[in-house]
């Protein structure tokens, strides 16, 4: 009740959602939680986003595919005579060819003078078009051990959003049967108050004809009161519940169908409970996680090898005489790491060490369940028995109080005894309301162990 009041201040943003006004059924509502909760919309999205992140590391095995643009101008002697050569239309001339003939004919040859077209070139213009693809052919097992990571993460993505639906599935269901349990309380109650208001009007009379004294009264209007204040206080658990019901939903919801009887025992073995629960297959997928990682850090004691292709095309003006000045290009690189200090040695020990850490903690988390379901169903058994108990001293205490009512109108008890019974009554009332509350609370946390969608 502590987690419904404090989720309380939410539940005026709701005013201005879709109402519910007609009565909701359980299975109606979990229909509802499963499209309209907020966390399990997150934690869908969430899904969506490692599903993306998997997809991104998938697709480095395909390679890429670049296109460059280059665009310049320059009068320097090394960029000019570079771009003339790479549009494949550079000619003597550039090397000072015809300055050198001009001497050689005038009969001085000069091979020490530096070349003018060659040193103080114009400027030009240089457009250079590029497609180029890159794929790696072989790096270590790396993106295969990657990719397998991320889908696994994928998988743990996947394992969070079914544990918010079923965490949010068990509070739903639990604000229901402690709804029905309110309704039950505040009819035993109301039958109560009846019987007060009956023993009132009684001891009114017999105050008129001289049988009762007016302290008689006066028990009988305290513990009215008294019965009053708690069935206010259970209205307004009501009112909370329904708040809360209504925060779930992200819906206002004004009305609900509480369940008419009492939450079924679970009919789960531990095995199915082990092989069911969310944690247990969480951390089975992180120790998946820790193989992919091992295997991602042994990738460093193997070479990586890559291809890549390129199509080139230049000129001074943007694609000109594409075809004429076209070039091609393929290569391959191989990479291989011989020696590094050590550091791939500690890094493959590190991740042998967080898988064997995984492994344990696995075991760790199977015992720890298996011990969390013993000590939950001997609390089942416990409580089923102490509300079996209840019930009888229930009906035990409402025939007393009967019996003491018409022995007061007889004058063979007081107004004290009278009120002691009925209090006792309510006593039995208020403890069979918590040992049923306690069961419910224990059937789904044992429900909760196996994460089941119920």
């Amino acid at each position: 009740m502590k987690k419904i009041i404090s989720i309380l201040s939410f539940a005026l943003i709701l005013s201005a959602n879709e109402t519910m006004t007609d009565a909701l059924s359980l299975s109606q509502a979990l229909d509802i939680l499963k499209s309209q909760n907020l966390e399990i919309k997150a934690a869908k999205l969430d899904i969506e986003s490692a599903k993306a992140q998997a997809d991104t590391v998938s697709g480095m095995n395909w390679g890429k595919l670049t296109f460059t643009q280059d665009v310049a101008r320059s009068n320097d002697a090394g960029n000019v005579f570079g771009f003339k050569l790479t549009s494949r239309e550079a000619n003597f001339g550039d090397f000072g060819a015809e300055e050198f003939m001009d001497n050689f004919m005038a009969g001085h040859p000069d091979y020490k003078t530096p070349p003018q077209n060659l040193n103080y070139p114009g400027y030009r213009n240089f457009f250079q078009s590029k497609l180029k693809y890159e794929v790696p052919l072989f790096t270590g097992f790396a993106i295969s051990s990657y990719t397998n990571i991320m889908h696994e993460m994928t998988k743990l993505k996947t394992l969070d959003k079914k544990k918010v639906l079923s965490e949010k599935s068990y509070e739903l269901r639990k604000s229901y049967y402690d709804m029905a349990l309110l309704d039950s309380s505040i009819k035993n109650l109301t039958k109560i108050l009846n019987n007060i208001d009956t023993l009132e009007v009684t001891t009114q009379t017999m105050i008129d004809v001289g049988y009762a004294k007016h302290v008689d009264l006066l028990e009988v209007k305290a513990k009215k009161g008294n019965v009053e204040r708690l069935l206010n206080q259970m209205e307004a658990n009501k009112k909370l519940l329904y708040h809360y019901i209504s925060f779930l939903l992200n819906k206002k919801v004004e009305a609900i169908i509480p369940p008419h009887s009492d939450v079924a025992m679970p009919n789960f073995t531990d095995q199915e409970i082990l092989q069911r629960n969310i944690d247990i297959q969480k951390a089975n997928t992180g120790l998946e996680i820790r193989k992919s990682m091992l295997q991602s850090s042994q990738a460093a004691y193997y070479p990586t090898v890559g291809a890549f292709g390129e199509v080139a095309t230049a000129d001074n003006t943007f694609l000109g005489d594409a075809n004429d000045h076209k070039a091609y290009t393929v290569g391959a690189r191989l990479t291989w790491n011989l020696f590094n200090g050590g550091i791939d040695s500690a890094k493959i020990q590190k991740s042998k060490i967080e898988k064997m850490k995984m492994q344990s903690q696995l075991e760790l988390a199977k015992h720890g369940i298996a011990l969390k379901v013993a000590k939950i169903r001997t609390e089942i058994e416990s409580v089923d028995f102490e509300i079996a108990s209840l019930e009888k001293e229930l009906a035990l205490a409402d025939a007393i109080y009967n019996n003491y009512e018409g022995r007061y109108k007889e004058k063979l008890v007081s107004m004290s005894d009278v009120i002691i019974k009925q209090s006792a009554q309510i006593e039995k009332i208020l403890k069979l309301q918590m040992a049923k509350n306690k069961r419910t609370e224990k059937i789904f946390a044992l429900e909760k162990l196996a994460n089941g969608d119920k």
